[in-house]
């Protein structure tokens, strides 16, 4: 027992310090792998063919709205032929506010480095203010390259908004969300858009063969959607320049005709270009009001070019949306604006008698189709690494392309809910009155979001603040009430879609925080690990056991577990925590943090695996290799070391391929320990270990050392490594009330049994595998 010293000192003992000096944070670690992150730059003629690339992926949906705009916005007949050039003049300055200077050139530009959607908004506001609601997060994270963000002053209007979010706990959960509704939405449009522009395109069937019916169109549409979602898993790496070819043709098709439908019924039309039309407009009542939601539509698919940003720069972007897109739109609907002028009975199927390329259309609305999908993996993908959905099967469909993935439990979800549109409501009306619904709510919470981003992370003015923030929601805001009072006429499906994705969402997060905060206070102290001895009280047997944790400090419960249960261990463990920060990649440089847990003769490393929500996890050799020589170089350095110099020191790898950095406390100041403790020491054997790790320490920094644990290790190598995962079971506790019981005991204990297992999410050989199981009470 320790005791105290003759001349009054306080007695030594308190575990609580013993244990904070064993396990440090890897602070160091993490502040000396720092590399300058730069942004390639590419020349003007690349770029160029990067705004080409674009139009076949960002650029579909958009460029098919005009399918389907003029039926819904008059689907049961054209009151006053005025009616078209007021509808014509708000599809006009829709398009002008919200997609051009809305989007294209402000929200593209709150990317996280080239990576756009929902959860890219909220990774930048979590690096900028303490928001954050992701488990096992530690200020080590911020000192990545990749973690960019700004310094303010406390008295400054973005110090006084980081404040103010960070005050109440209230104020995260409402960004959080917000962030899931948006996500919702943008599920939902991927199941609204191939409905309505694969069954608007094959509508136009009906032009050449008037007697068809109706149910043979949406079979059609069926059997066309089967095929587009069965064919998911190839990719479309192979055909991304047909794509491209495919709407550019399109659009330059649509573009072209309208100018000449122009100039051949009624140029008058261009008087919509006056904004004065859209008062009048409005003025004729609520017979007007309702055909918001119909012009609404012109601006569909913006949100979804957000999403599908991570493929190419914003500067292609921009100068395709500029130079083709744009002017090729406002020539479409001014053209089909113009020929219901002259036929106003022909409303319901204007674009075909005005522009009769039935292919191209349906070719068009399948690559529609097919970017709004790709936008719906890649925003789960996100989601999924940040905590915020179950884990799900990632597929890589390209080895050039690092973004293009396929999820095919979503894409088969994805294609029963499209299919079930279709036939359900078996018209364009009420099918985009649901997308109508689903997208000016997605536009709505990135306005919100965008409002933080520029007071926070630009900086911005209050004045452009306030004005860009007044004229979206002035606009989103009218759009919004025109569809939300049709919720019985189709709205209410993707009300249905994101309440349902909302409850899975959040339960699954809710319940992921919580075992994250039973795991965290039931970890077992290193000191007693190490009052166990080098061999931890069982027989050490040859191979090396992998124990997978979220804590990225500490021993895993599951550990001790494992040992009290079982009669011997591994030669070699190391603790693997796998996390995902909120940053869009991690350098490989900059991935793994390694430590050596207690003295050498322990043989005890953690090591900390970060990813980027945009990064795949490699499969299990990948991995494992690199953990292995993660460890490998951790101890070749490790030997290097001259210890006599100073108690602590690190070293940068810059010159091996795979720079990692590692600090080694090779003291730890036993004398410093005070009796203000809650429990003592009364095992001297934990006081000896850390002697004996200081002495171990000096005496394996020779060449020799070296030399013998490196072939110690490739010797439990060879013998065999053994995967050892957490199976447990997660129920709420008896006090709980009746909602957390719901959810933690029915919705997310199902939600665990059919979502992907940690050994497919971490790509972990089955033969290989040990879980332990045990029952948490959150």
């Amino acid at each position: 027992m320790a005791s105290a010293s003759t001349n009054g000192e306080i007695p030594k003992g308190n575990m609580w310090d013993l244990d904070q000096k064993l396990d440090q944070p890897m602070d160091e670690e993490a502040g000396r792998i720092r590399s300058m992150y730069r942004e390639k730059k590419s020349s003007s003629l690349v770029i160029l063919q990067l705004a080409f690339q674009s139009l076949g992926v960002a650029f579909g949906d958009l460029g098919t709205s005009p399918l389907y705009v003029f039926y819904n916005t008059f689907p049961h007949e054209l009151k006053h032929e005025d009616d078209v050039v007021g509808a014509l003049s708000l599809i006009i300055y829709s398009l002008t506010f919200i997609a051009l200077l809305k989007y294209v050139v402000v929200v593209l530009r709150a990317n996280d480095n080239g990576q756009g959607g929902t959860f890219a908004l909220y990774s930048l506001l979590c690096r900028h203010a303490n928001i954050k609601t992701i488990a096992n997060q530690h200020h080590t994270d911020e000192e990545l390259t990749t973690y960019s963000r700004w310094t303010f002053e406390e008295h400054s209007l973005a110090g006084k908004v980081k404040c103010w979010l960070e005050s109440y706990a209230i104020n995260k959960n409402v960004i959080l969300f917000l962030v899931l509704i948006g996500t919702c939405m943008m599920i939902g449009d991927g199941i609204l858009t191939p409905a309505i522009s694969v069954l608007s395109a094959a509508g136009g069937i009906k032009l050449d063969h008037p007697k068809i019916s109706n149910d043979v169109v949406i079979l059609v549409a069926v059997v066309i959607l089967v095929g587009l979602f069965s064919l998911q898993h190839y990719g479309i790496d192979r055909v991304s320049w047909l794509f491209a070819t495919i709407v550019f043709l399109w659009f330059i098709i649509i573009g072209s005709i309208g100018a000449f439908n122009i100039w051949k019924y009624d140029s008058s039309v261009l008087k919509a270009f006056s904004p004065v039309f859209i008062f009048h407009f409005l003025k004729r009542g609520s017979h007007s009001w309702a055909s918001l939601g119909g012009i609404m539509l012109s601006i569909t698919g913006i949100e979804a070019l957000f999403a599908d940003l991570c493929h190419f720069p914003v500067l292609a972007i921009q100068l395709a949306f500029t130079l083709l897109v744009f002017p090729c739109l406002l020539l479409a609907y001014s053209g089909q604006a113009a020929y219901i002028m002259q036929n106003p009975g022909h409303v319901s199927d204007a674009f075909y008698r005005s522009i009769p390329v039935f292919i191209v259309a349906t070719a068009a609305a399948i690559i529609a189709s097919q970017a709004t999908i790709s936008a719906t993996f890649s925003i789960i993908k996100q989601a999924v690494a940040l905590g915020c959905f179950p884990r799900v099967k990632i597929v890589h469909t390209s080895k050039k392309f690092f973004g293009q993935i396929y999820i095919p439990s979503i894409n088969w979800v994805l294609m029963v809910l499209c299919i079930a549109v279709t036939a359900g409501f078996k018209n364009k009306t009420q099918i985009g009155l649901a997308y109508g619904t689903a997208v000016v709510i997605d536009m709505m919470v990135t306005t919100l979001l965008m409002i933080l981003i520029m007071l926070m992370v630009w900086r911005s003015n209050w004045v452009l603040v306030f004005s860009f923030a007044s004229l979206s929601l002035t606009v989103e805001l009218t759009y919004f009430s025109s569809v939300i009072l049709k919720v019985d006429q189709g709205g209410w499906v993707p009300l249905v879609v994101a309440a349902t994705l909302l409850i899975i969402m959040y339960v699954w997060h809710y319940g992921t925080m919580k075992r994250y905060e039973f795991e965290k206070h039931s970890k077992v102290s290193v000191a007693w690990i190490l009052g166990l001895g080098p061999n931890l009280g069982l027989v050490r047997v040859p191979g090396i056991g992998f124990v997978y944790t979220e804590l990225a400090s500490g021993v895993p419960h599951i550990f001790s577990h494992l040992i009290t249960n079982l009669p011997a261990i591994h030669s070699v463990v190391l603790f693997v925590c796998v996390k995902f920060l909120p940053v869009y990649t991690v350098p490989v440089e900059e991935r793994v943090l390694v430590r050596r847990i207690g003295p050498k003769n322990f043989h005890m490393f953690r090591c900390i695996v970060r990813y980027g929500y945009k990064d795949l996890h490699k499969k299990d050799d990948d991995f494992e290799m690199m953990l292995f020589d993660s460890i490998s170089i951790f101890v070749r350095l490790e030997s290097k070391m001259d210890c006599s110099d100073s108690d602590e020191f690190s070293l940068d790898m810059g010159q091996q391929n795979t720079s990692k950095s590692i600090t080694l406390n090779t003291t730890e100041d036993v004398e410093s320990f005070t009796a203000d403790s809650i429990v003592e020491i009364t095992d001297s054997s934990i006081l000896d270990s850390v002697d004996q790790y200081n002495n171990d320490v000096k005496a394996m920094t020779s060449h020799n050392g070296e030399e013998d644990e490196l072939a110690f290790l490739n010797r439990c190598r060879d013998a065999g490594v053994v995967h050892i995962l957490g199976n447990t079971t997660t129920k709420a506790r008896r006090d709980s009330g009746f909602l957390k019981r719901v959810a933690i005991d029915y919705i997310y204990a199902f939600l665990r049994k059919i979502c992907a297992e940690n050994i497919a999410m971490l790509h972990v050989p089955h033969e290989s595998t040990l879980k332990v199981g045990q029952v948490f009470y959150v």
